[in-house]
């Protein structure tokens, strides 16, 4: 008798000890597997990050630092020490995978704009302030022109061949995009399937939410002033496995002598600002450096060209939000299929 209760007795401990192994287990895994907020600063902006993971805070913030270090180095125009300003200097010839993917996605977007998106424009923007240059008061456009055109140079193995050894080369309409794409690509290389990556207003998203639903973004109002990102928006765009920019010109301008208003978009035609209607471009793309040269691309292309090229994008899996200035109102032009 007295065996068979302590065999009960055993029984019973072993059961209970299971269900705690269990209950510990499990409590273990949710906390390892739960949604991680990371933000700080890369790029020179911010960035933020949300992630279903089981690494640590400091651990993705780590990553976020190690592709800041790397992008700075490969395709910072401000860093005198990138190899992209040692390439502009004309002390190296030689470009890495980064710039070479890179310029591989410049020159789509230089066919399909017919020219209107260039990276030669590094001149110009120099000229009129816009790279944190000194701005030229009366700059000589038309000689600087001549530095300016995508077809004065090529790309031959991994060497850079320039026509005029004075043409620069300026990546930061797609570079803060592929900075996005690189530390997304490094999130799920170590198993994230969840995430929203966002450095400067360029994002890319992957899986649910931590809401359980797609991601939902916010496109700002583009009035004359409005210097607060998210603060008034004009549309929520869900997202989900695909990455979003945006573009506009109504934050970066300054105003000359004379009361003109200089954007930053430059038409590298006629070397001057874009006079257009298109107030803000906003692209869905399946990857981040995508979705970033295009909306610069449709901001220099002026508002019928780029409504034109997007709407045959949109074949493509290149969804557009712009909004479009109309008297003393907006009108929209979307061909998203999801937006609120």
């Amino acid at each position: 008798m007295r065996v068979g209760i302590c065999a009960k007795m055993k029984r019973l401990i072993n059961a209970i000890f299971a269900t705690l192994l269990f209950a510990l287990l499990a409590v273990g895994c949710a906390t390892r597997n739960q949604y991680v907020t990371v933000e700080g600063y890369m790029l020179g902006t911010t960035f933020r990050i949300v992630a279903k993971t089981e690494l640590s805070q400091s651990e993705i913030y780590a990553e976020a630092m190690a592709v800041d270090t790397l992008a700075k180095s490969s395709m910072s125009i401000f860093n005198p020490n990138s190899l992209i300003s040692k390439i502009n200097a004309g002390q190296c010839d030689t470009l890495d995978i980064h710039l070479i993917r890179n310029i591989a996605v410049a020159a789509r977007m230089y066919r399909l704009s017919e020219g209107y998106y260039d990276i030669t424009v590094k001149p110009l923007t120099d000229a009129y302030g816009f790279a944190k240059k000194q701005k030229i008061e009366h700059p000589n456009v038309d000689s600087l022109l001549q530095f300016v055109g995508f077809e004065k140079f090529s790309v031959v193995g991994s060497r850079i061949v320039k026509s005029d050894n004075r043409l620069q080369l300026d990546l930061n309409s797609l570079a803060k995009g592929y900075t996005v794409d690189l530390l997304a690509d490094r999130l799920e290389g170590l198993g994230c399937c969840d995430y929203i990556v966002e450095v400067g207003g360029e994002i890319r998203t992957s899986g649910l939410s931590p809401r359980g639903g797609v991601w939902r973004v916010g496109v700002d109002t583009p009035f004359e002033g409005n210097q607060s990102p998210g603060q008034y928006q004009q549309a929520v765009i869900e997202l989900s496995d695909k990455a979003l920019a945006t573009s506009g010109n109504y934050r970066r301008y300054y105003t000359d002598n004379e009361g003109n208003k200089i954007v930053h978009t430059i038409n590298p035609r006629s070397g001057k600002g874009v006079v257009s209607t298109l107030l803000s471009a906003t692209v869905v793309a399946p990857r981040c450096v995508e979705a970033d040269a295009m909306a610069t691309m449709f901001m220099a292309m002026g508002t019928q060209r780029a409504v034109e090229l997007a709407t045959a994008l949109k074949d493509e899996g290149v969804e557009v939000y712009f909004i479009i200035a109309e008297g003393e109102s907006y009108r929209i032009f979307s061909t998203l299929t999801n937006q609120q």
